[in-house]
């Protein structure tokens, strides 16, 4: 290949534009010509298209966010806007399209792919969802974006003598909930892989109050729950005072982790050596920390089986 595209679609993601500096930087290396499409599908629908260089990725391997933009499209989910797009590709001359986003994007990347289109995805979601990569970009500077956040908490419940729930993110896979309560120390940690026992909780929260423990720090994926309501039940079962703390959108922002920008980096120039290659429709992911790559219908097929080692150990730690 020749002449290649690249996008961000869906929610953004520390280190996305560590992946599409790696996707440019490495095809222009290999004498290809890149294009980087602005605001995702849509973008690709409205044919929001430039031609992208050494210059254009120039200190942004620190920066959050996606410099490309990414937007919803209602248009390119119709038959209408599919075609569109691909003609669009088709128009400009561009023989294959790295996407990175999460599952929604990759589905996205398939349905192009059903119509000729050659693809290749890129793992970029912080909620660590996608099921055939260990890890996803984003995922390890949320982590520590929370971790920051539980520190800074931590010391005024304690202050207080309160319990604290802090919601996080995490629809359907609560990876971020585990990770972050185990690293941070969380008295109790709420998933939506496991059915919430609020009993168990509470009884756990006065236990800690009998041996001495003046505050609790517990974790809550949104999928699991909403923390304004728990507040509320928390405090009516263990007369405890208790407060709700949403983190919301600042898991998503601030400079990647030097392990996002190196996976971003990684995947980035895997996906060009794939495409140089005519090894198309793939999705690339990270196991054991080596890079490999699935067929894009394959990986979205897959499911992750739930890390009950990990929900152990973070039960008996917290205790």
């Amino acid at each position: 290949m020749k002449k290649i595209g690249v996008l961000t679609s869906g929610g953004d993601a520390p280190g996305m534009n560590a992946a599409i500096r790696a996707v440019v930087r490495t095809a222009v290396y290999k004498d290809m010509e890149v294009y980087g499409i602005r605001r995702g599908f849509d973008g690709l629908v409205n044919a929001e298209i430039d031609r992208m260089d050494v210059k254009s990725v120039g200190e942004i391997l620190h920066r959050g966010g996606t410099i490309l933009n990414t937007a919803r499209s209602e248009a390119f989910k119709t038959e209408e806007g599919l075609k569109k797009a691909a003609n669009v590709l088709e128009i400009f001359g561009i023989e294959g399209l790295v996407v990175i986003g999460g599952d929604g994007s990759f589905h996205g990347a398939m349905d192009l792919s059903e119509r000729g289109i050659s693809v290749i995805g890129i793992p970029g979601t912080i909620d660590n969802d996608i099921s055939c990569t260990d890890f996803t970009i984003g995922f390890d500077t949320a982590v520590n974006t929370v971790l920051e956040a539980i520190s800074k908490i931590r010391d005024t419940v304690s202050s207080h003598e309160r319990t604290n729930i802090i919601e996080v993110m995490g629809r359907h896979v609560g990876d971020i909930a585990i990770y972050t309560g185990i690293a941070g120390g969380a008295e109790g940690i709420l998933i939506p892989e496991k059915p919430v026992d609020i009993d168990q909780l509470c009884k756990r929260i006065i236990e800690g109050r009998h041996r001495g423990k003046n505050s609790s720090i517990i974790i809550l994926a949104e999928g699991a729950g909403k923390a304004f309501e728990m507040e509320k039940v928390i405090e009516e079962k263990t007369g405890m005072e208790t407060r709700a703390t949403v983190l919301g959108y600042i898991q998503r922002g601030g400079s990647p982790s030097a392990a996002d920008i190196i996976l971003a980096s990684r995947m980035g120039h895997y996906a060009v050596e794939l495409l140089e290659k005519d090894v198309v429709n793939r999705v690339i992911s990270t196991r054991g920390n080596q890079i490999v790559d699935d067929d894009i219908k394959e990986a979205l097929a897959m499911t992750r089986p739930f890390n009950k080692e990990l929900y152990d150990l973070a039960q008996i730690l917290s205790i």
